[in-house]
C-alpha cells in the first residue's frame, strides 16, 4: 500500500470528534444542496427581482461549498489520491466563485442600500394614485351632483322656478348657509338683491355694478372666494357668531337680454352678468374644495343655458300671443274692410244706376230739346246744359273707375281691335271741339304701326281722349300732334323712370303714343302732382278750366295695368308740353284677323235717321226713366210700348216687337230672368225679338250675365238722340250690339 502525503494531526484523532465532524459535514452539505434548490424556485417565481444572475452565481458557491464538505467526508478515513484530486479541484472552484461573489456583492450592496428610496418613492407613488383616485371619486360625485341639479333646473322653463330651484339645491347639496343671486337693474349701474335661499333677507337691496369685488368676478368664469365683509356676501345675522365661513362668488351670464326682464333686468344687446353668492355655515372650520368650486362653476352655466332657453321660450310665446293677437285683429280688420268693400260697391252700385237715371233725362230730353226750333239764345242754353251734363257723366264715369282700380276689382277686356281705328274715332271725336277753339289737330300713325292688336281698346281709347282732351283743353292757339308708333330701343325708356323695365317679344309689342300741344305748358316742379288723384296744379288751376282733377290719375292707373308708363314732359309755362305713355299690346293670331268682333264706334253712318214704324217695347221700372226712353224712340219714329215691370212686358211682348229695351235692375222679376222667359216663349229665333238691357251699371259683371242670359246687347245709360240713334242702326244691322263697359 503506498504512502499518504497527508498532513498527520499533532493530536490523536478522537474518534467521537470525528464522528461529529462526519455528521455535521453531511447536514452542512444536505443544507448548501437545499438552498441552491429555494433560490431556483425564487427564481423561478419572482418577475420582478433586479438580480436574477446574481443569484444564480451566489447558488453555484453554495453548491460548490456543500460539494466541499460532500467530499470531505471521505477524507475522515484511508483515501486515495483520485478523492484528493477531487477534493482539491472542489476547494480550487468554491476560491474562484467565492471570489467573484465576493466582489459582484460589492457591486450591488449599493444598489440594495437604496431600496429605502425606492420604498419612498413607491410610496409617494401610492399616495399620488390615492390621490387620483380620490378626486376621480371627487368628479363623479360632482358629476352626480351636476346632473342631479341640471335635471332639477331644467324640469322646467320657468326663468323663476330655475332660478329658485338652483338656489335651493345647492344648497342642500353643498350645504350652505346662504345662497343669493343678485340682478343687474333696468339701468344697468346696480346689482339688486332678487333671490335668497332662506328667504329672510328683504329682496330688493341693491350695490354698486362697478365695486372692485364685484368687478373681480365679472372679469373671469371662474368661482372666487370673497370677503364675508364685501356689500354682496353680508346676508346673514352676526350675533353669536364669532367666525364667519367662507364666501365664494361666480358670474351668471344673461344671454340673449332682449326683451327678457327679470325684476327690471335691463333690455341690453350686450353680454350682461347676474352675481351668484354662496356662503358656508358660520362657526365651521370647513373650507371650500376644488371639486366644489368646480360644481358651482358649471352649475352657473348651466343656470345661464337654462335662462337662455326660458328667455327664447318666454319670447316665443309672447310672439305667439302676439302673433295670435295681430291675427285676431287683422282677421277682424279683413272682414270690416270687405264690410266695407261691400257696402262701398253696393253704394257705389246704386249711386251709379240712381245718377245716370236722372242724367240719362237730362241728356235725352236736352238733346231732344236741341233738335226743335230754338232761338240761338236758347239753342246755347241747351247747348250748355248738354256740356255739363256730359261732364258731370265723365265725372261719373271717373269716380267709378278710379274706385274699382284702387280695390283691384278692375279687370282689362281683353280683345283684338283695329288700332289705326281707334286713333281715327277719337280724331273724329276730338276736331269738333278743337275747331271750335280754332286748333289744327295731326294723326302721325307709323307705318310700322300693327293695324290689329290684342289688348282693352275700351281703356287705350280713353286715355288717349283723356291725353288728347287735356291738349285741347290747356291749348288756348296753335296746334296739337298726336303720333304713334311702336317703341324700340331707347323710345321704351323714361329718363326719369330708372325702374321701368320693359322688354319685347315675338307675342307682343310696345305702343308709344305722343301728345304734342302749344299751349301754356306747365312747371317741371309741378309734373309729379299731374298723376295726383283731385290735384289741380296752380298753372293750370288759374287757366279757368274745367276738370276734377281725376283724367291723369285714372290714365296711370290704365296705363299701369297694360304694363306701361306714362309721363309728362314741358320746358316750362308758356313753352307747351308733351305727354307720353307706352302701352303693352299683344299680336293677333292670324286665325283671328278674319273674325274681328264687331265694335261700335262712335259716329255711324247719318243716312238712315228715322225708323218710322219700328215696334219697340220699353220696360223701366222708373217712370222718368221710362217717359225719356219712349221720348227718344219717338223722335225716331218709333212706335213704342212702355210697361213699368217684367211680368207685364212677358204678357205684352210680342212677335210684332222687334226690340226690347229693359232694364236690368227692377224689382220682383229681374231683367236676366225676364230675358230668359222670353226665350222660353219665343223658342225660334226669327220670331223672337231683339233684347237689349238698357242700364246704368257699369260693372263688367252685368255685362257678362246679360250675355248668358242670351241678350243681344247691353247700352249704358245716360242715352242721347244721336246715341239712340247709332244704336238702333246698328241693332238692326248687326243684330248683336255690346256697348264696351
Amino acid at each position: 500500500m503506498e504512502s499518504c502525503n497527508c498532513i498527520e494531526p499533532q493530536w490523536p484523532a478522537d474518534e467521537l470528534l470525528m464522528k461529529y465532524q462526519y455528521i455535521s459535514d453531511f447536514f452542512i452539505a444536505l443544507a448548501y444542496f437545499s438552498i441552491p434548490l429555494e433560490l431556483i424556485y425564487f427564481v423561478k417565481k419572482s418577475a420582478v427581482f433586479p438580480y436574477r444572475w446574481v443569484l444564480v452565481q451566489f447558488g453555484a458557491f453554495i453548491v460548490l461549498c456543500g460539494a466541499t464538505h460532500l467530499i470531505s467526508l471521505w477524507t475522515f478515513s484511508v483515501h486515495s489520491k483520485t478523492v484528493e484530486a477531487v477534493m482539491t479541484t472542489a476547494k480550487v472552484l468554491t476560491a474562484a466563485v467565492s471570489c467573484a461573489t465576493a466582489l459582484m456583492l460589492v457591486h450591488i450592496i449599493p444598489d440594495l442600500l437604496s431600496v429605502k428610496n425606492r420604498e419612498r418613492f413607491l410610496k409617494n407613488k401610492a399616495a399620488e394614485l390615492d390621490r387620483e383616485m380620490g378626486l376621480i371619486r371627487t368628479q363623479e360625485e360632482t358629476g352626480r351632483h351636476v346632473r342631479m341639479l341640471t335635471h332639477e333646473i331644467r324640469s322646467t322653463l320657468d326663468r323663476h322656478t330655475i332660478l329658485k330651484t338652483t338656489l335651493v339645491e345647492l344648497g342642500r347639496t353643498l350645504a350652505l348657509e346662504e345662497c343669493a343671486l343678485w340682478m343687474p337693474t333696468r339701468t344697468g349701474i346696480e346689482l339688486q338683491l332678487s333671490y335668497t335661499l332662506r328667504q329672510q333677507n328683504p329682496v330688493g337691496y341693491t350695490v354698486p355694478i362697478h365695486h372692485p369685488v364685484i368687478n373681480q368676478v365679472f372679469s373671469g368664469n371662474r368661482a372666487v372666494k370673497i370677503s364675508p365683509n364685501c356689500p354682496v356676501a353680508r346676508l346673514r345675522p352676526l350675533s353669536g357668531k364669532y367666525m364667519q365661513g367662507e364666501v365664494v362668488a361666480v358670474r351668471v351670464p344673461l344671454l340673449h337680454l332682449n326683451n327678457f326682464q327679470i325684476n327690471d333686468w335691463p333690455e341690453l344687446s350686450t353680454k350682461s352678468y347676474a352675481l351668484m353668492v354662496l356662503m358656508l355655515p358660520s362657526d365651521s372650520a370647513r373650507r371650500w374644495h376644488v371639486h366644489e368650486l368646480e360644481l358651482v362653476e358649471v352649475v352657473a352655466d348651466q343656470v345661464a343655458v337654462a335662462l337662455s332657453h326660458a328667455a327664447i321660450l318666454e319670447e316665443s310665446m309672447r310672439a305667439r300671443d302676439l302673433l295670435m293677437e295681430q291675427n285676431v285683429a287683422l282677421d277682424l280688420a279683413r272682414r270690416e274692410a270687405e264690410t266695407a268693400i261691400r257696402a262701398r260697391n253696393d253704394f257705389l252700385a246704386v249711386m251709379n244706376h240712381e245718377m245716370r237715371t236722372p242724367m240719362h233725362a237730362i241728356i235725352a230730353l236736352s238733346s231732344l230739346l236741341q233738335e226743335t226750333e230754338l232761338t240761338p239764345e236758347q239753342r246755347l242754353m241747351v247747348e250748355t246744359i248738354l256740356k255739363s251734363s256730359n261732364l258731370l257723366a265723365t265725372l261719373i264715369n271717373d269716380v267709378l273707375d278710379l274706385s274699382r282700380l284702387e280695390d283691384g276689382s278692375l279687370q282689362l277686356d281683353i280683345e283684338t281691335f283695329n288700332v289705326h281705328a281707334t286713333f281715327t274715332e277719337v280724331l273724329n271725336l276730338i276736331k269738333p271741339i278743337a275747331s271750335v277753339k280754332k286748333l289744327l289737330i295731326t294723326l302721325n300713325l307709323a307705318p310700322e304701326l300693327p293695324e290689329f292688336a290684342v289688348g282693352d281698346e275700351k281703356r287705350l281709347m280713353q286715355t288717349i281722349l283723356n291725353v288728347v282732351g287735356n291738349a285741347v283743353k290747356f291749348s288756348k292757339e296753335g296746334s296739337i300732334s298726336i303720333t304713334a308708333f311702336v317703341a324700340k330701343g331707347e323710345t321704351l325708356r323714361d329718363p326719369q323712370a330708372p325702374d321701368f323695365f320693359p322688354v319685347s317679344s315675338n307675342n307682343h309689342f310696345y305702343l308709344r303714343v305722343q301728345v304734342k300741344d302749344s299751349g301754356a305748358g306747365i312747371s317741371p316742379q309741378d309734373i309729379p302732382k299731374l298723376f295726383t288723384k283731385f290735384t289741380q296744379t296752380q298753372s293750370t288751376a288759374t287757366r279757368n278750366s274745367g276738370g276734377s282733377g281725376l283724367g291723369l290719375a285714372i290714365c296711370k292707373r290704365f296705363v299701369n295695368l297694360m304694363e306701361g308708363h306714362i309721363w309728362i314732359e314741358s320746358e316750362g309755362l308758356g313753352k307747351g308740353c308733351t305727354a307720353i305713355f307706352i302701352v303693352k299690346l299683344a299680336f293677333p293670331e292670324r286665325s283671328n284677323e278674319s273674325r274681328l268682333p264687331f265694335i261700335p264706334k262712335g259716329h255711324v253712318n247719318q243716312g238712315l235717321t228715322s225708323f218710322p214704324g219700328l215696334k219697340v217695347l220699353v220696360m223701366d221700372d222708373n217712370g222718368v226713366s221710362r217717359m225719356v226712353t219712349k221720348g227718344l224712340l219717338v223722335h225716331l219714329g218709333c212706335d213704342v210700348t212702355p210697361v213699368s215691370s217684367s211680368d207685364e212686358c212677358l204678357h205684352v211682348v210680342s212677335q210684332d216687337h222687334k226690340v226690347v229695351f229693359m232694364d236690368v235692375c227692377v224689382p220682383s222679376m229681374d231683367g236676366y230672368e225676364l230675358a230668359v222667359r222670353i226665350h222660353e216663349k219665343f223658342t225660334k229665333r226669327h220670331e223672337r225679338p231683339l233684347i237689349v238691357a238698357l242700364t246704368g251699371n257699369t260693372d263688367k259683371l252685368t255685362k257678362e250675365a246679360c250675355m248668358r242670359v242670351g241678350m243681344d246687347g247691353v247700352i249704358l245709360k245716360p242715352v242721347s238722340v244721336d246715341k239712340m240713334r247709332s244704336v238702333l242702326t246698328d241693332l238692326l244691322e248687326h243684330r248683336v250690339l255690346f256697348e264696351a263697359i
